[in-house]
């Protein structure tokens, strides 16, 4: 079933109003017709919606059942990523939203190979937000997780030391008995950072730095992985514990 994300102003009491570039695909590329359903998520909700009117730009979309269904974890997920290279971050968040983070932070670092300027990091915020938004639809997500601007490594730090648990995937001795420990202190309601480094990794600087911020060094296993593999690794982790203590109970 097809998801779409429209604003709160498209809303009247039992329809939404669809047009733009939404409306081009419902229409010319999906070739939709009047009866059919499809989600329409707005504000934090999705609702089962029927295709009851088709105009010159826009279409009508009948409500037939109110919040359908939650896809939204209770835990807010942000991932502050060191600048890949290549297309990388774009899989990165790709896979990330549809696991379920809820803000993707790129992050300029000391090994990060990639150096944007302003220019370019515009246009790439641009390009990675849309990427947000089609890997929404495509996981039937109620929300749109939000790329925010690159920001250097200190205004990183700063914006995790506000989370209520900072996570850094990294060498450690005690190997995932603290990876287990650090995700059982997570409960519904809590933001919660991980920061993921680039294909160089951290150096001890920013390790440093993590430290202070709060951060809780914990492993990913014993193998080496690439930075978006870490990044999928630790988003998945962390969602499959959200997802299997669902019910409230003590981990």
């Amino acid at each position: 079933m097809y998801n779409f994300f429209v604003e709160a102003s498209a809303r009247t009491e039992n329809t939404f109003t669809i047009s733009g570039k939404d409306y081009n695909h419902i229409c010319n590329v999906l070739r939709m017709q009047i009866g059919e359903t499809f989600l329409v998520s707005c504000e934090g909700s999705s609702h089962l919606c029927r295709l009851s009117q088709i105009d010159k730009d826009e279409i009508v979309a009948e409500i037939t059942e109110e919040n359908y269904r939650n896809t939204e974890l209770p835990v807010r997920f942000c991932l502050l990523q060191g600048l890949p290279k290549s297309d990388k971050l774009e899989l990165i968040i790709q896979k990330t939203v549809e696991l379920g983070v809820s803000e993707i932070i790129p992050v300029e670092m000391s090994r990060s190979v990639v150096k944007l300027d302003e220019k370019k990091k515009k246009s790439r915020k641009e390009r990675w937000q849309s990427i947000a938004e089609s890997a929404a639809k495509q996981s039937k997500r109620n929300v749109i997780p939000t790329v925010t601007d690159v920001l250097t490594y200190k205004q990183a730090m700063q914006k995790a030391a506000e989370m209520d648990l900072f996570l850094v995937p990294y060498e450690n001795e005690r190997g995932m008995l603290a990876t287990r420990e650090a995700l059982e202190q997570i409960r519904p309601g809590m933001t919660v950072g991980i920061l993921i480094g680039p294909e160089g990794g951290f150096d001890n600087r920013e390790v440093e730095l993590a430290r202070a911020a709060g951060g809780v060094i914990i492993s990913l296993g014993e193998r080496i992985l690439r930075a978006e593999t870490a990044a999928i690794t630790a988003v998945a982790m962390g969602m499959l514990h959200v997802e299997m203590n669902a019910d409230g109970k003590e981990s």
